[in-house]
């Protein structure tokens, strides 16, 4: 049997579903064979270094950046049936860990968990963090408190999945770096689809061989996200500095429109999650006739503080238009195995309220 890597294909994961319902993606072996080169030039990996295994290997950074990169670079991969903070650091301890790969959600615990006093994490030299948007405050308190250095790279189930990787020694916190070897990236006009210059705010494009041949089953689908010319629309929003460092706003879909300005519901939850008081917070838009949406935040508690109080603490540090006008406290925030905060879960329950309440 012959195989052709550029059109045969190796893997179909499907993508999260964070603001709707998920798409096969078509990934080739050259996809993923590129991506695992792609990405070992700027965040090397190899047979003397050791990961924690935390995230799922159907997700496809598990998959490749952990599992594929692992393997064929003949690191140390120790794996974990389900993730806990005490036993990852106890693993992260009794392995002696050198190199961890995470989401935004673990950073927060390792930044505030009392838990990581018990452990000697010492060996970790590095910490890349994906899947969702990382606050650089945050990541700049979980490094002092590890004393490694914690950085982001970027990419999706549709770019199998890594198009932008900090290198080593170069991390510019909040930053998610700049293009992974061999991938082309602008950043354009949401409405003209124009490229723009250095820190315009516009959708991240993408072309390059990690690139997905389309979506199963669906063909506009796949004539909508990627152009005749082969740029695949992230509908992640961005901007890029003179360096060449990108820096990721929010997702397209998932900006809330408070009357005609929009609203960044990740650089909330950044926020939110600063104060002493708060575990972890999710903000979506709610519907409202005056102002068109409302930004809500839906917060766990790990300590007292009131509705209020987190409404004021926010208010305080941001642009008028961005105040988040509702809070409703709550045991969890939906998310999916990768760690991204599942929005649309908490839009359902609003609709299903309002419904109700009509």
């Amino acid at each position: 049997m012959t195989i052709n890597p550029r059109e045969d294909l190796v893997a179909l994961p499907y993508s999260s579903g964070t603001t709707g319902l998920s798409k096969g993606v078509m990934l080739t072996h050259r996809n993923l064979v590129a991506n695992c080169l792609q990405t070992d030039a700027p965040e090397p990996l190899g047979e003397g270094d050791t990961t924690i295994a935390v995230l799922p290997f159907f997700h496809i950074y598990g998959m490749t950046v952990v599992l594929n990169r692992g393997l064929a670079n003949g690191a140390t991969i120790v794996t974990m049936p389900r993730f806990d903070m005490e036993q990852f650091l106890e693993l992260v301890q009794r392995h002696r860990a050198t190199r961890l790969y995470l989401v935004p959600p673990i950073i927060l615990g390792l930044a505030k968990s009392p838990l990581v006093d018990r452990f000697d994490c010492s060996s970790v030299q590095s910490i890349m963090v994906g899947a969702a948007p990382l606050d650089g405050a945050l990541a700049e308190a979980c490094a002092a408190r590890l004393g490694c250095e914690v950085k982001q790279g970027y990419g999706l189930t549709e770019t199998s999945p890594v198009t932008h990787i900090t290198p080593q020694g170069r991390n510019k916190p909040g930053s998610i770096g700049p293009l992974a070897p061999n991938t082309e990236g602008m950043v354009v006009d949401l409405a003209s689809g124009e490229p723009l210059g250095p820190d315009e705010r516009g959708e991240i494009w993408i072309r390059g061989p990690q690139v997905m041949r389309g979506y199963l089953g669906q063909p506009a689908a796949t004539a909508n996200a990627i152009t005749r010319e082969g740029w695949f629309r992230t509908g992640d929003i961005a901007f890029v500095d003179a360096d060449g460092y990108f820096t990721i706003v929010d997702r397209a879909k998932e900006l809330i429109k408070y009357k005609g300005f929009q609203v960044p519901p990740a650089e909330l939850e950044g926020l939110l999650v600063s104060h002493p008081a708060v575990a972890d917070a999710a903000v979506i838009g709610v519907p409202d006739e005056e102002a068109g949406e409302l930004p809500k935040a839906y917060v766990v508690l790990k300590g007292e503080a009131t509705a209020e109080e987190l409404i004021a603490f926010v208010a305080e540090r941001v642009a008028p238009y961005k105040k988040i006008r509702l809070i409703e406290m709550t045991d969890a925030i939906p998310k999916s195995a990768s760690g991204k905060i599942l929005r649309r879960v908490l839009i359902e329950q609003e609709r299903a309220r309002a419904a109700r309440a009509s």
